[in-house]
């Protein structure tokens, strides 16, 4: 698989809605998770990324404009010890809940199937990251109806061990923009890295859609101590 342009892949889509990019950076020191929001509506638009103990949480920027918070309001990511949960939405607390009573990632989500929004039927996209004893594992999934048949849920798990430097994934919701939004196809898409964060993060922000983009979180994880460092960036602020 060819390694692609992290900028050029959103760029190119007007509307990938959420996604997730999981890798390593060139120097092969630090594990990197990205995790983004879009929105068409006033009520998906209308939210930030704030701290919330070791992860995040979505919260909406104007409470008074906030006309549905069951799909939008969440926790994208969580740690479990040593590891790092993300997801594009409630599905987080499932995995850190069954993860914690001894579960696997692929088990907890069997639990979940994708969002009842229809006709969108928006999937359900998950990564976990691993560190211990200075090694770095991965694994992403997506959880999707069926063509758009939501009679049947179809579940991907995509695992990778000991990522190359320089090497990640990106998963994200829709193919592109749509009325029904169409679903991701495919396996996560082999992207190059970068090693500053503040560079990755600024190029991640710069090629989301201006009008549809609305926030963006990133963190760089030494792999050898396990710690972090991390930035997010509203649009609202």
């Amino acid at each position: 698989m060819e390694i692609l342009s992290l900028q050029k892949e959103l760029q190119q889509n007007v509307y990938p809605g959420r996604g997730i990019v999981i890798g390593r950076t060139p120097d092969g020191s630090r594990a990197v998770v990205a995790y983004f929001i879009m929105g068409r509506s006033v009520n998906s638009r209308n939210r930030i990324f704030v701290e919330d103990g070791e992860g995040i949480r979505t919260q909406a920027f104007d409470p008074s404009k906030l006309s549905d918070p069951s799909l939008i309001i969440y926790a994208p990511v969580r740690v479990l010890g040593n590891k790092t949960i993300v997801t594009n939405g409630d599905q987080t607390d499932t995995i850190y809940e069954q993860m914690d009573r001894q579960m696997t990632f692929e088990q907890s989500l069997r639990t979940r199937e994708f969002e009842p929004d229809a006709p969108n039927y928006t999937p359900r996209i998950s990564g976990i990251v691993r560190i211990r004893d200075n090694a770095f594992n991965y694994a992403m999934s997506i959880l999707k109806s069926d063509n758009g048949n939501p009679d049947s849920c179809n579940r991907f798990t995509f695992a990778y061990e000991n990522p190359l430097p320089g090497e990640g994934r990106l998963i994200h919701t829709y193919q592109g923009d749509g009325d029904p939004l169409p679903s991701f196809e495919g396996e996560p898409k082999r992207v190059a890295m970068e090693d500053h964060m503040d560079r990755f993060c600024d190029m991640l922000w710069s090629s989301l859609n201006e009008e549809n983009k609305v926030s963006l979180f990133v963190r760089y994880i030494d792999i050898s101590t396990g710690a972090y460092q991390s930035r997010i960036i509203n649009k609202n602020q």
